[in-house]
């Protein structure tokens, strides 16, 4: 099984760091082929150009190698985990533009369907989604609705072909205890053991 576990978040020695590194380890004990990407130390450059805005095409060309690195990559990929923080209701913006640039048209979805709507083509049918948040759920619920569950849950991936998502909230992190933090490792290093359970794959 192949795994793409992607982190979203600049600083070194962050908690999402911690979250990324926990699900990484979990994954390669399990025999997992991860395929880790910290996109900022990577370097990802999340500007989306004007050659890159046709989506009538078959594959919108990029010039970025790393990029299109990506692109052949998550096309191979069995599931996801995304790793990052809540900033305004959004991911980092090196996230979004990832999806931007990376989940495009001939390699994640493909737009030209005989009955007019999209279709996903990522054979990754999972995806694990772990974020940290300073906002109260209760909060997060009644005041903002909750966005990053409509950013992943409603735009993002069923639009690629991912039936199976889980999304778990880690707040909050400012005022968390070592042991809170140890528990959330812990949890996360279960959500990700759980993407391998056949009992959990689409019927």
């Amino acid at each position: 099984m192949r795994i793409g576990v992607y982190l979203a978040h600049p600083r070194p020695g962050s908690f999402n760091g911690a979250l990324f590194e926990a699900v990484i380890d979990q994954l390669r004990d399990l025999d997992v082929d991860v395929r880790a990407h910290d996109l900022y130390a990577e370097g990802f450059d999340p500007a989306l150009p004007a050659a890159e805005t046709e989506t009538v095409a078959d594959v919108m060309p990029s010039v970025d190698e790393l990029v299109q690195a990506h692109r052949a990559e998550v096309a191979d990929l069995d599931a996801l985990v995304f790793v990052h923080p809540n900033w305004w209701g959004m991911p980092p913006a090196v996230l979004t533009g990832w999806v931007q640039r990376v989940l495009v048209p001939g390699v994640a979805y493909k737009l030209a369907t005989a009955d007019g709507e999209p279709a996903g083509m990522l054979k990754a049918g999972r995806a694990l989604v772990l974020n940290t948040s300073d906002t109260p759920a209760d909060r997060e619920r009644n005041e903002f609705g909750d966005p990053l569950q409509q950013i992943w849950g409603a735009c993002v991936l069923p639009y690629v072909g991912v039936t199976d998502l889980r999304r778990v909230v880690f707040r909050t992190v400012t005022d968390s205890s070592a042991r809170e933090r140890a528990d959330w490792l812990r949890e996360a290093r279960e959500h990700a053991a759980a993407l391998l359970d056949p009992r959990n794959a689409d019927t």
